[in-house]
């Protein structure tokens, strides 16, 4: 029914495509070639891993996963390896972390989305609530972004076109007031999610992780049956996407990720490297700027949009 609702592969294969035809599309040329698999190619491929954004430790992990396969006579040929790798690369993603679920049935859900300024952050959110209500769900946004009277007003506009409710307080009102009158809406409502926008955190702001802190605990108070941290990342930024999801896995704790800006990136590879830092599933991918260009995430899904369908449906 997901797919159907918003063409998730196609969606998702559009969203990647710069992405496809950088540096994996290198590795997909360099494998379906019938190349003789020697130090050569073992080499070439690794280098392109690299470029691409996949990070030193899970591409020397996935090299070492395909030597034991080829020693093992498993991999013959180097269309055998373009096979495998796809294998790899999606167990990467998918031994991450178990699947996390940021609406459970029968009670009240709060999604808390943080991230760095620019990353995207209150699009995402927008997107987000679009994709649940098509689902059925009752969704209200709630403008806890008070630092900026621009952050309210954009969420209010996303929300218009949303077609969802959002709950906002003047510019420097207490962000954790905005949350507590969303929540208490959501109850008279009868909703059962409400997607929080945050300030744009840098993680090197104290005061501000503080805050967010804050917001966690007057949403505890209420008494919420599900409440999920969620990080947007702006695929855009490659190897500093990592360095900010450590920051904010240490500061508050992390259940998933959502990757903005995919169609805008040549750097998609930077998905892999940025889950295994800290160990959390991506959730969504953002594939383009309209509402409905939001896919929720399937690791098979993902790697074969990246570099291409198997070989071996080729031949």
């Amino acid at each position: 029914m997901l797919n159907r609702l918003f063409g998730r592969k196609e969606k998702l294969d559009q969203g990647v495509a710069k992405t496809r035809a950088g540096f994996f599309g290198k590795i997909r040329t360099l494998l379906v070639a019938e190349r003789p698999i020697d130090d050569d190619l073992w080499d070439d491929l690794e280098e392109l891993l690299l470029q691409a954004d996949v990070g030193v430790q899970l591409t020397d992990d996935v090299l070492e996963r395909l030597r034991g396969e080829h020693r093992a006579g498993e991999i013959q040929s180097s269309r055998d390896l373009f096979d495998a790798l796809q294998d790899a690369l999606a167990t990467a993603l998918e031994q991450v972390a178990p699947p996390h679920e940021l609406i459970r049935a029968g009670t009240l859900s709060a999604v808390l989305v943080v991230g760095v300024n620019g990353v995207g952050k209150t699009t995402s959110i927008a997107k987000l609530g679009a994709f649940f209500r098509q689902q059925g769900h009752s969704v209200i946004l709630a403008a806890a972004d008070t630092f900026r009277a621009a952050a309210i007003d954009q969420l209010k506009i996303w929300g218009e076109r949303a077609r969802l409710p959002v709950i906002a307080h003047q510019p420097g009102a207490d962000p954790s007031s905005v949350v507590f009158d969303a929540l208490s809406a959501a109850r008279a409502r009868a909703a059962d999610v409400v997607l929080i926008d945050t300030a744009g955190r840098l993680h090197t702001r104290f005061n501000l992780m503080e805050e967010l802190k804050k917001i966690r605990r007057v949403i505890d108070k209420q008494g919420v049956g599900h409440v999920s941290t969620v990080l947007v990342v702006d695929a855009t930024t490659g190897q500093n996407a990592v360095a900010q999801a450590r920051e904010f896995a240490r500061a508050t704790g992390l259940d998933g990720l959502i990757v903005s800006k995919l169609d805008g990136s040549a750097k998609g590879g930077v998905v892999f490297a940025v889950t295994r830092e800290v160990g959390v599933p991506i959730l969504f991918v953002g594939t383009g700027e309209k509402i409905e260009d939001i896919s929720d995430f399937d690791p098979d899904d993902f790697v074969q949009a990246l570099i291409g369908e198997r070989s071996s449906s080729h031949v």
